[in-house]
């Protein structure tokens, strides 16, 4: 069960922290499309700094026509997410029972952000590389 918890954390983080990092503040008065500009398989390296989850991990993350998915087919875990045309990218990783959302910036082929879990336990940072 705490590996779910890790995984979960550690997916959620990296998406959510992506896209709500760069969001304009007036965000919602704005029309919000996602952009195809990043598209591809993306390797996501989450870090714990804080909390009781297990310290790190390495994640493939799959993104088309700008919205972020899992590239896997563990049916353990969710990944919901999107990047907008300006690189911010917010995702939100569920498993378990638990959940995580992350939030940061991608550029042309590498990312970081924050992200938590939904509850505030655990919380860190995670880097992306583009792999395709």
């Amino acid at each position: 069960m705490r590996n779910i918890y890790r995984i979960v954390f550690a997916l959620m983080a990296a998406v959510v922290l992506a896209a709500s990092a760069t969001m304009p503040s007036d965000a919602r008065s704005r029309e919000v499309r996602p952009s195809d500009a990043f598209d591809g398989i993306w390797s996501v390296s989450i870090i714990t700094q804080y909390g009781d989850c297990s310290r790190g991990f390495r994640y493939p993350l799959r993104i088309v026509d700008g919205y972020v998915t899992k590239a896997d087919v563990d049916p353990t875990y969710n990944v919901a997410g999107a990047v907008a045309r300006s690189g911010a990218i917010g995702v939100t990783v569920s498993g378990g029972g638990q959940a995580a959302t992350g939030v940061g910036r991608l550029s042309r082929n590498v990312g970081r952000g924050n992200w938590h879990t939904s509850n505030g336990e655990c919380g860190g940072n995670w880097t992306a590389e583009r792999r395709s």
